[in-house]
């Protein structure tokens, strides 16, 4: 197997095809449309070499003189510039143009290539599939060295935080993910947060007890509650606090117990059959 090439290098009409064509047979190639007198490609240029060094090579920079290439500039429509083309496999899959700040410009490099932190992020799940738990923790933490919002090390580091019982530390680490990042990871970490809030409250046993000493003690209910979501018993969860909402909606535990039910509704999937059940019983009582 052949070593890739430089991560950066200078093209034009003439070596176009060996170093952006061939290149992209093995990884992507962004080609950056550039020319001395555009002030915003001075900006971006720079970003887009750090970013690029930071990889490792995950992808190559192609930078185009526009005005020495006006070929290449016609035959990718370039009409402004800085513009950039994304070639994978010998075809632009992706183009940008004009400068971005550097957090918009990784995002988007994020939808082509996985960045170092991905890849610290990997090695940690690796790790702590392992039982290397402090190791993973370590790789979770450098991954946010590197990206301090990025979703799947906060989840992760998160959940070893809720595993060693920092619960303090795992909550803000679930705060700082930003609600357009969660996605896929929606579920999770409604499930961790669920985890969380009945952790402290004692086992199941003992509230299913405590409920059954003291029927009309609501936030004993509330606990069973959360509990019960905790340990996957989800409809169980919901019908116990359903009824805390039945008997005291909109305030105190009634309003404590509508929160976990949303909550509960996020960790099963929003409109799964069972949260819409469950909704509509819950706006039933709230809104009789």
């Amino acid at each position: 197997m052949t070593e890739p090439g430089p991560a950066i290098v200078d093209v034009d009409e003439k070596n176009f095809d060996p170093e952006v064509i061939a290149e992209s047979r093995s990884r992507p190639v962004v080609v950056d449309f550039w020319a001395p007198w555009c002030g915003p490609c001075r900006v971006l240029g720079p970003m887009l070499e750090r970013l690029a060094t930071e990889h490792g090579g995950a992808f190559r920079l192609a930078k185009v003189n526009a005005d020495e290439n006006p070929g290449l500039s016609a035959d990718f429509q370039i009409r402004g510039i800085p513009s950039l083309r994304v070639i994978r496999d010998g075809r632009v899959i992706d183009e940008l143009t004009g400068a971005l700040p550097e957090p918009a410009l990784r995002a988007w490099l994020e939808g082509f290539v996985p960045g170092p932190a991905d890849a610290l992020v990997d090695e940690g799940a690796g790790l702590l599939r392992a039982g290397r738990v402090a190791e993973a923790r370590a790789a979770f933490e450098r991954a946010l060295e590197l990206r301090p919002r990025h979703a799947r090390a906060l989840l992760a580091l998160a959940t070893v935080e809720a595993d060693a019982g920092e619960e303090e530390a795992a909550e803000r680490h679930l705060d700082m993910i930003l609600p357009d990042d969660g996605g896929d990871l929606d579920k999770r970490i409604a499930a961790l947060r669920l985890r969380l809030h009945a952790a402290g409250s004692g086992s199941l046993e003992e509230l299913e007890q405590a409920v059954a000493r003291a029927p009309d003690d609501l936030d004993a209910r509330v606990s069973l509650g959360k509990a019960q979501a905790a340990a996957d018993e989800h409809e169980a969860a919901l019908a116990t606090l359903l009824e805390v909402v039945r008997r005291s909606p909109r305030v105190g535990p009634g309003e404590a117990a509508r929160e976990a039910m949303v909550e509960i509704f996020g960790a099963i999937g929003a409109r799964s059959p069972l949260a819409d059940t469950y909704r509509e019983k819950m706006a039933a009582e709230l809104y009789k």
